[in-house]
């Protein structure tokens, strides 16, 4: 089973950058997609990226598209989150997730952007 740490959150004012990095351990994902969720306080938690294990065909919620990008970098077996233009509304706790049978995913990072 793959083990996954995100780390790279922390406060940050809107307009603002952030990039959270996924590493992984266990295993190799280089064959297995990867994404990224969050949940913010009182929700569920929801979908933000994915990337396949080939890098190509990236997929972003439409509340992200444009300011988020999701990347890996398989030989460190590790994913990321380039966060541009961050919004109050992109706070949350983010998840990295391995799409692997049964999915694994990570204990989270905090971000939170102030107005």
């Amino acid at each position: 089973q793959v083990q996954l740490v995100e780390s790279g959150g922390g406060l940050v004012q809107a307009g603002g950058s952030l990039r959270l990095t996924c590493a992984a351990s266990g295993r190799t994902i280089r064959n297995t997609d990867m994404g990224w969720y969050r949940q913010a306080p009182g929700k569920e938690r929801e979908f933000v990226a994915r990337i396949p294990w080939y890098g190509a065909t990236t997929r972003y919620a439409d509340s992200v598209k444009g300011r988020f990008t999701i990347s890996r970098d398989n030989p460190k077996n590790t994913v990321y989150l380039q966060m541009n233009s961050l919004k109050p509304e992109d706070t949350a706790i983010y998840y990295c997730a391995a799409f692997t049978a049964p999915s694994a995913w990570g204990q989270g990072t905090q971000v939170t952007v102030s107005s």
